[in-house]
């Protein structure tokens, strides 16, 4: 399980031109699942996203999380993430999950950062085409791969 966390302003999503959803001040996650992610790497990072200090204090160094703030999550699926651009220069997303796989896997992702953050987390739709906007805050951009837990 890949995700690049944005620390925002403010982000939302567009589907066919009409709002989907929409965060103020937060982390818009984009999230890719692999075929042999587990219920393991959903709670590890849904863990590490929601305690990860990335949000300034008063004294403006890095030392509270989201959750300390009250901000928002916004989890949008992106498959991309798994791309493979080893051979050649068209990607290959062989190792990203096929949708009977990766739904399931999302919407468990979407609960256990719920839990986490003891808030509703917003989300995109699953497999859509969608615009995505943000304000990165700072910026602040974080890459996690669980299987790569470094």
């Amino acid at each position: 399980m890949r995700a690049l966390i944005q620390r925002v302003k403010k982000a939302d999503v567009t589907i066919d031109e009409k709002l989907f959803s929409e965060i103020g001040p937060g982390l818009l996650i984009f999230l890719g699942i692999e075929e042999e992610d587990t219920e393991e790497d959903i709670n590890w990072l849904a863990g590490k996203i929601a305690r990860l200090r990335i949000f300034s204090d008063e004294n403006n160094a890095l030392n509270l999380s989201v959750k300390d703030v009250n901000g928002e999550c916004l989890v949008v699926s992106q498959f991309t993430l798994h791309a493979n651009v080893k051979k050649g220069n068209r990607p290959s997303f062989v190792r990203a999950a096929k949708p009977e796989t990766a739904v399931p896997l999302y919407e468990k992702f979407i609960y256990k950062l719920e839990k986490e953050i003891t808030k509703k987390v917003k989300t995109g739709k699953f497999g859509a085409m969608m615009d995505v906007s943000l304000v990165n805050d700072g910026p602040v951009t974080i890459w996690i791969d669980t299987k790569n837990r470094e």
